[in-house]
């Protein structure tokens, strides 16, 4: 076998029925990266002689007997904000550029057990603080789809990747839809997993050994069956905790769509999506409504959404100004000042970075009450069906950070406006997988989050895996056969 799209799963399978070798898949890969690459720029740190090396023991003990595991052999990138030993570690930050790892993150650690290969690390934005990727150490990556436009961000060199078929698997992280946003961008799935579950160890920049507050790190790929597969592997407890617990996260229990009981929200108007993105929405809740499941488009949890999302701001700005230099987080002051008390949604998430300890505090045990009235709403609906943007992928744009926009239905937005669909999720650590529904009139992908319980990953993503057959999933952009 050696289509570059077939699951991570279904390569793996072949290595083992000797159909394939994994030196053969990788040539495979490394020759796509080099000829397609070029015009996109996803894969920006490059580990080939490494990974010939690594491939070649895979075919070795597959060739004695040793089966590796689940990922025997299989080629995969993986987001340049995780450690591989002797790779660099940036974050897109240039003052970091010579930073080389010297220890793999869990996650690594955990597929190279699985039996994966890894080839190379995929870009990101600045810090991994953008809708976009690209910084001034390795330049911008496009979308397959059109190379004018944004692939995504902060997994935006992940989402590409895997959508040019320069890779089997991925893994990204997600803080405010850095997974998700990427995934529906470029057609493919991402799965944002409950906080917690699967351990960031290795994914921080230099210096930084807690989790990072309300952000997971979790798997992307080509169907549902790989990110089941992946969270498979990598979800567990970090080596600080392993010692004292356990992770079971519960199985999926739905076997056809018919079975589940959803709620869907087509826009809000604290966000609002463009016609086409609600009525997609609209056309996948139709679908599954034939198909007997249990639909209500007036369910909602008993929160307050403003009351929500300023929550998450707080949290999310906490997180964000604490890993910057001095003069940095001297400079956002001064400009926080300097912004006028009608300044806006732009002015307002700005002023969330400089608050007091306390209030963050404040916001933090707010965040609590949030978690608990979900989990009274997934009492009686097992999946939250809504958009994960208001648009489909938009034209790459470098302007000035604070005073950018994003037009929608020729109605112009705020640019931050657009974290509301990811962080109404992420303030309550939900579990959400985005998957693809088709295409937009302009031709580019259209993912939807599939949201549930804390905990019940599986049943996002099986969700996902099942809608598959229904509608579709993943299909290669023209241009990267």
């Amino acid at each position: 076998m050696s289509n570059p799209y077939a699951s991570a799963g279904e390569l793996a399978a072949a290595i083992k029925q000797k159909q394939v070798s994994s030196v053969e898949l990788l040539d495979m890969y490394i020759d796509r990266v080099e000829r397609y690459d070029p015009q996109v720029n996803a894969v920006v740190v490059r580990d080939f002689a490494r990974a010939r090396e690594a491939a070649r023991a895979a075919d070795e003990a597959l060739a004695a007997g040793t089966d590796l595991g689940p990922l025997h052999g299989v080629p995969m990138t993986i987001k340049e904000a995780y450690n591989i030993a002797g790779l660099p570690t940036t974050w897109g930050i240039p003052e970091f550029k010579d930073n080389i790892a010297d220890s793999d993150a869990d996650s690594v650690q955990r597929l190279k057990q699985a039996g994966a290969v890894f080839f190379g690390k995929t870009n990101v934005p600045f810090s991994l603080a953008d809708f976009q990727s690209f910084n001034d150490i390795y330049g911008t990556t496009n979308n397959p789809w059109d190379l004018s436009l944004t692939p995504g961000g902060s997994s935006g060199g992940s989402s590409a990747a895997l959508a040019a078929g320069l890779t089997a698997l991925e893994a990204g992280s997600d803080i405010g839809g850095s997974i998700r946003n990427p995934a529906h961008f470029c057609g493919v799935y991402g799965h944002k997993p409950t906080w917690g579950v699967v351990s960031d160890a290795g994914h921080s920049m230099p210096g930084q050994l807690e989790p990072a507050d309300i952000a997971v790190v979790g798997p992307m790929a080509r169907s549902a069956e790989d990110l089941a597969l992946s969270m498979d592997i990598v979800a567990g407890p970090g080596p600080a905790t392993a010692r004292g617990w356990r992770l079971e996260l519960p199985p999926a229990q739905q076997q056809r769509l018919g079975e589940f009981r959803v709620a869907v929200m087509q826009t809000h108007e604290l966000a609002p999506v463009s016609n086409e993105m609600a009525d997609r929405v609209q056309q996948v809740a139709d679908t599954l409504a034939r198909l007997g499941a249990t639909v209500s488009d007036t369910a909602r949890p008993q929160i307050d959404f403003n009351h929500s999302f300023d929550v998450y701001s707080s949290l999310l700005w906490g997180v964000m100004t604490a890993g910057m230099p001095e003069e940095e987080k001297a400079a956002n002051r001064e400009l926080v000042k300097q912004l006028p008390p009608d300044a806006g949604f732009s002015g307002d998430v700005a002023r969330y970075s400089v608050q007091e300890h306390s209030q963050w505090l404040a916001n933090s045990n707010q965040r609590f009450h949030l978690r608990a009235a979900w989990t009274e709403f997934f009492q009686d609906w097992d999946i939250l069906l809504c958009p994960q943007m208001a648009t489909d992928a938009f034209a790459h744009d470098h302007g000035d950070y604070m005073g950018r926009t994003l037009k929608v239905d020729n109605e112009i937005q705020d640019y931050f406006q657009q974290i509301f669909w990811a962080g109404t999720i992420t303030v309550a650590h939900l579990p959400s997988t985005v998957f693809p529904t088709g295409p937009s009139k302009a031709g580019l992908p259209i993912g939807l989050q599939a949201v549930g319980a804390e905990f019940n990953d599986y049943t996002t993503i099986n969700f996902a895996r099942l809608l598959a057959d229904e509608i579709g999933g993943f299909v290669p952009p023209p241009a990267f056969p």
